[in-house]
């Protein structure tokens, strides 16, 4: 019989960058089926927008991100504040949910809403500080040590782990889609894709200018050795796109390099590709769980998921050296996919093993709200 306990229960969400916007699909559906009511909130960043608009979730645009500059962080979470206040205080939710969203968590504090949230980035210090006092609860991946998040405010009791990464939230429901290899006019294992640094994230702003990416320093001799496949460099802002457009100028004719801020369905393009390149985790660790090598050029320590990663037998590295960077993929794109690397039942069985966030933040709630 269908269980109707959620029903009419009001569940407001925040979504505040791109992969929370994939890895709230299925946590959406899940309050959808015990026809709950639901208040998503999105916030200007990156490919959001567009990863919900290609969804058909309904959603209410709020605020934006505050790019590279303290005094614009702070005046934009403000602004988001004073925008998100009376639309929160009207729809009088029951619960909020997050991944990592101060505005949404200082509300629902201020406003005695019990909430919930998602963190498997500690690296992220002036966002923990901020939120950890005031959230309910977080789940993180037993990978991240413990004490990374409770020297960061989080109080012991309020932490929820599990086995696994984040990343399993939308893959473990994942079934690759070839129809994309014919929209970019792609031949499966003939294409590289790049995704770029976040350096308007706040563990990166004294590390780069926000335009940089350090793409611009290994593309062209991996390009010179692979003429014939196809790149797809995603960046994460007009001024990175402009910045690389510029350093890769020779390229910018050829119709086999795109440079873009936006691909739709990434997972299906890592899943048919070659070799995924990324300066961030979220991109790499997708491909991985997927069978496909991959490489992250991140400039900091090896994050904890990337380890686990690699101690589990994923085809995971992290390389931070150019030059080791630039031969490590040509041997890779040297050899042709294994005879099992479009298996879709080798990957599907591996992260069957592990367990999947967005169940465990489901249960949780269903569990305190019947």
């Amino acid at each position: 019989m269908f269980n109707m306990s959620l029903q009419r229960k009001k569940i407001w969400i925040d979504i505040e960058q791109p992969k929370s916007a994939i890895m709230f699909r299925s946590l959406i559906r899940m309050f959808e089926k015990e026809k709950s009511e639901l208040l998503i909130t999105a916030r200007n960043y990156d490919s959001t927008f567009q990863i919900l608009d290609s969804t058909g979730v309904n959603y209410k645009k709020i605020g934006k991100h505050g790019g590279d500059r303290l005094d614009n962080k702070l005046s934009t979470y403000i602004e988001r504040l004073k925008d998100l206040f009376p639309l929160v205080k009207k729809f009088s939710p029951n619960y909020f949910i997050t991944f990592l969203s101060v505005e949404g968590t200082r509300i629902a504090y201020g406003l005695n809403i019990p909430s919930i949230g998602f963190n498997d980035e500690p690296r992220n210090e002036p966002v923990c500080k901020l939120i950890h006092p005031l959230i309910g609860n977080v789940i993180t991946p037993d990978c991240i040590p413990k004490k990374l998040y409770v020297q960061l405010h989080a109080a012991p009791e309020k932490i929820i782990r599990y086995n696994g990464l984040d990343e399993i939230a939308w893959l473990s429901e994942y079934t690759p889609n070839p129809n994309i290899l014919n929209k970019f006019d792609l031949e499966k294992g003939k294409f590289v894709l790049i995704r770029s640094e976040p350096t308007h994230a706040c563990y990166l702003i004294d590390k780069f200018k926000p335009e940089e990416t350090m793409i611009s320093e290994f593309f062209s001799p991996i390009y010179k050795e692979f003429p014939n496949h196809k790149y797809l460099i995603l960046v994460r802002t007009d001024r990175q796109e402009q910045f690389l457009s510029k350093k890769l100028n020779e390229y910018s004719k050829e119709k086999n390099v795109i440079i873009t801020q936006y691909l739709p369905n990434i997972v299906n393009l890592c899943f048919y590709g070659a070799l995924t390149l990324s300066g961030g985790g979220t991109i790499v660790r997708e491909a991985s769980l997927l069978n496909v090598p991959s490489i992250e050029f991140f400039p900091g320590d090896s994050a904890p998921q990337e380890l686990f990663l690699m101690k589990n037998g994923f085809p995971l590295e992290h390389i931070k050296d150019k030059e080791q960077l630039i031969k490590r993929s040509i041997e890779i794109l040297s050899k042709e996919p294994s005879s099992n690397r479009f298996r879709i039942n080798l990957f599907k069985e591996k992260i069957k093993q592990f367990e999947n966030p967005v169940e465990i933040c489901f249960n949780f709630v269903k569990d305190k709200l019947v």
